[in-house]
Parts: C-alpha cells; structure tokens; sequence
C-alpha cells in the first residue's frame, strides 16, 4: 500500500478502469458477442499495459502533490478524462452511435447521473447495459471514499457547515488521524469501505434475485442501487411482459422481482441518507447515533409525510375521483409514494410499479414538481446521492428556527454548545453561500441550454437532473419525456459538464482556483 501511495491518483483511477473492462469482456464472450468481448478485451488490456508502463517510469520519483487538494483536482481531473478511455469499448462494442454519445453516457454513469440517450433498453446489448451498471457502481465508490478521504480533510461537501476551519482548509480533526499523508488516507479509507461496499451489493443481489429476478437484472440493479445512479438495463422497476414459458419477452420489458423486490431496494436506498448509516470513518464532527442523526431523520420525515400528504390528498381534495376505491389500492398507492419519494430524495430515480396509482388516487397532475424538489433537496453528507444535501437544509433549518426565537425573544442566547451555536451562524453562512451558488449554476446551466434550442421547461428539468445527479427525472418530471439523443451536442457537453459539477459541488470547484488553497 505505501508503494501506491506514491502513484498519482488518476493513474490509480486508469489502472482500476482497466481492470474492469474483463467483467464485460467475460460476459459478453459467455452470451457469444465475441466482437463485443474483442473490444473490452482490447481496450482494458492496453489501459492496463499503459497504466503499468506509466507507474514504471513513475517509480522512484518523489510526488509533487499539494496534499488533500492535489486529489482534489486528480478527482477533477479525473471525471472529465477518464470517460473518454470508459467510452472506447462502449463506442467499439455498439458501433452505431457517436464517440461523442459513448462519452456522455460514461460521464452519466461515472457521475452516478443514469441519464442515458438510448431510452429503448433494447438498442444496447447486454454487455454495454453491464458496463453502464458497473461504471456507475464505481462512480459511487469513488465518490464514497472521495467524501471521506479528500472532501472532508478540506471541509467540503457538505463538511463546511459543521467544520471550524474555512471551505477548502484543514483543521485539527484531520491532525487527530492516525494518517495525514493525503495518498495514503485515500488508500486506507478505500480499504475500510470496499468490504462493505461489496458486502452490501452482494446481500442486495442474493436478495432480488431470491424475489423473483433474473441474475443479471439483480445485480445491475444492485449495482444502481448502491451507486444511487439509477440504471436499469430494463428501463426500470415495472413488471415485465411475460410469455409462455415464464420468462421476459424482451431485455427491456421490466423486472419480475414486483413489490418484494421494491421493498428490498428500499431498505437499501437508506444508506444514502445518512452516512451514519454505514460509517463514521468520513465524521469530522462528534459521533452519534443515527437515531438522533437530523439527516437521517429529516429524510425519514420527508419519505413518510409527502406520501402521506399525497395519500390524504385524495379525501381533501379530489372529489371528483370514482368512490368506492378499495383498501388495497390505497395501500399500492401509499407504497408506491413512499418508495418514489425516498429514490428521488437519494436521487436514485428508480420509479415504483404503483407510482401510477399514487399519482392517481393523489388526483395531483403535476407530481413532477415534488420529484424535482426532492431531488433538488437530496440525501446525505458523504453518500453517493447527490443533490444539495440534507445536512444543509438542516442547518439553514435551524437559523431560521433561531431567528424566529430572536423575534420573540430578542434578548436571548442561543445555547446546545459551541459546535450548535457554530452550526447556526457560520455553519448556515456557508450553507446559504452554497445555495446562492447552486442557484447560479442551475440559472447558467438553464440559459445555456436555452442558447441551445431547449424550451424552458426542458431545460430547467435537464439542468435539474444534471447538477442533482439524477438522470431518470429527464423521463419522468415533464409532461412529455425527454429525449436525450434529439439534443444538440453542445447541449450534451453542457449537460455533460453539469453532471461532473453536480457530482463534485461547485464550493468544491471555487476551492480548486482559490490561491489561498494552494499556497496551504
């Protein structure tokens, strides 16, 4: 391991990439595509060989890196590079799209977007829906050990509003780790958290497959689950058409696993909404339990009160709906806005089958609008969901609640300790800092996609979905779904672009070019 803390990061990344490509490569030999397995094969080989040869002549050098931020602009450095080498094999292996299109389906995946230009499952083989999974699967991976080994040592996503220490700076809780050389805690936490990475998405596979779905479905929608990325290499979570023997008609007819398997899914769609949930590795602040955690409970609080407010909807408001409904329906229309609501706010994307029927008992025509929010609002700190994060809602949460005391109360002090009193003044300064920004990068992304020929509802829920990471709201927000492939292709280099700020923060890119950043 010390050996390779003396590798640059994105080489590490290329090498990993490598490797990679034999699951497909495999795969795609064993179902007789042997021009799709040629070009997996091909590309990871020469990744690895020139991955090798690189390390090589890097061996013996002292690196020049400037500590935790020299990772930080590899992590850059890397969402932008790297799925161009992701695209060869995906360009090669399908052979009837654009390199420019392989890219911004690598970058969707890489970014654990799931956006994808090909909304019929069955124009992609199997293999290229196996290699879409995977990426995204490592995306959040990188993204996880990323959060915990770069972001937090400088207080950034998401870790500024509880850190002393400025956006971008270290303080003493990076100095109480047992290891401060920045190569060397991504490593160690890279580690810690593969085991549990896999061991999850493992017990996730075994359990949807033991509910009814095919193994290759199951682990890539295992995969997407973990990943919060969203990619189904059947379009979804809705029943399958079956024949006569049983099986699925079509590689895009839907999934067979039902509700049990949605419930499955959902336990572990938890995970993203509190880092607790898993670790404490990436927790610069005081521990505690997840059951006092307010990410966690603010997510708990959203995913149980907007179904219930869609659910009750039915008897407040929609009268002219046909009386008589029976008790199962209403409890398919509850499960499916309470499974819905918790994808979106991971900003996961997987639809529920009895979304359908929620819409319709809520009588509610526009539930596109509470998807948006919800994935606007997103999950947790140092997860692999996206969006603005629930640790920041919940601090700008309470400053309002303490300006509200003030009011009544002008005279009073705040108490709960320094960490509270920090939280609710320099914490929910650099919060509200953070969604002044947000909404600067959602304005820009809006306008230049405008420029591009995109009307204004499309743009907004395009832009929405980029910088929130989730992909599938592109076909399920408006009124009439999205298609990606009739855009220009600047438009899909700005949406490409959004992603990889969506994914890393914009605080996280003002930090790159703050010189007081790389003079530390």
């Amino acid at each position: 391991m010390t050996r390779l803390t003396h590798l640059p990061l994105f080489l590490l990344l290329f090498a990993i990439a490598g490797a990679a490509m034999y699951a497909p490569a495999i795969y795609a030999l064993r179902l007789g595509e042997h021009a799709q397995a040629r070009a997996f094969f091909y590309a990871g080989t020469l990744g690895l060989t020139a991955s090798g040869l690189i390390a090589i002549s890097l061996s013996g050098r002292k690196r020049n890196a400037k500590g935790g931020v020299g990772n930080l602009s590899a992590l850059l450095a890397a969402y932008i590079v790297l799925p161009a080498f992701l695209a060869v094999p995906f360009h090669e292996a399908l052979g009837t799209t654009s390199f420019l299109n392989a890219y911004f389906e690598m970058v969707s995946s890489l970014t654990t977007t799931g956006a994808t230009l090909f909304s019929d499952p069955d124009r992609l083989p199997a293999a290229l829906h196996l290699w879409r999974a995977e990426v995204g699967w490592l995306g959040g991976f990188l993204i996880w050990v990323a959060a915990a080994a770069v972001l937090a040592p400088l207080n950034l996503g998401g870790f500024e509003v509880t850190s002393f220490a400025e956006p971008g700076q270290g303080d003493v809780a990076e100095e109480r780790q047992s290891y401060t050389d920045p190569a060397l805690r991504l490593l160690r936490s890279a580690a810690q958290l593969l085991p549990v990475y896999v061991g999850l998405t493992l017990v996730l596979w075994i359990l949807l497959m033991i509910t009814g779905d095919r193994a290759f479905v199951a682990l890539c929608h295992a995969m997407s689950t973990m990943a919060t990325s969203g990619i189904s290499p059947v379009g979804g979570l809705s029943p399958a058409a079956v024949g006569d023997a049983g099986l699925p008609l079509s590689m895009g007819s839907g999934t067979t696993s039902g509700i049990a398997g949605e419930m499955v899914i959902f336990l572990f769609l938890l995970f993203a909404l509190s880092r607790l949930t898993f670790s404490s590795d990436s927790t610069t602040g005081q521990r505690q339990s997840l059951r006092y955690d307010p990410e966690f409970r603010i997510g708990i609080m959203l995913v149980l009160g907007v179904p219930l407010l869609l659910f009750m909807r039915h008897f407040i408001a929609s009268f002219d709906l046909v009386a008589g409904t029976g008790g199962m329906e209403a409890l398919h229309a509850l499960w499916g806005g309470v499974f819905t609501v918790l994808s979106f706010l991971s900003t996961t994307g997987f639809v529920s089958a009895d979304w359908d029927t929620a819409q319709a008992w809520s009588g509610l025509p526009t539930t596109g609008l509470i998807l948006l929010g919800l994935a606007l609002v997103g999950g947790g700190v140092a997860t692999t969901a996206g969006g603005v994060k629930l640790l920041r809602v919940y601090v700008l949460y309470l400053n309002g609640l303490r300006e509200m005391e003030k009011l009544v109360h002008p005279h009073s002090v705040g108490g709960k300790g320094a960490q509270s009193r920090r939280i609710r003044r320099k914490g929910a300064y650099v919060a509200w800092i953070f969604f002044m920004l947000f909404a600067l990068s959602l304005s820009l992304v809006i306008v230049v996609l405008a420029g591009f020929g995109a009307d204004f509802e499309q743009a907004t829920v395009l832009a929405i979905a980029a910088l929130s990471t989730t992909g599938p709201l592109i076909g399920i927000a408006s009124d009439v779904p999205i298609i990606l492939a009739d855009l220009s292709s600047g438009a899909k280099l700005v949406l490409g672009a959004a992603m990889v700020l969506g994914r890393l923060e914009t605080l996280a890119i003002v930090a790159l070019v703050s010189p007081s950043v790389w003079r530390n």
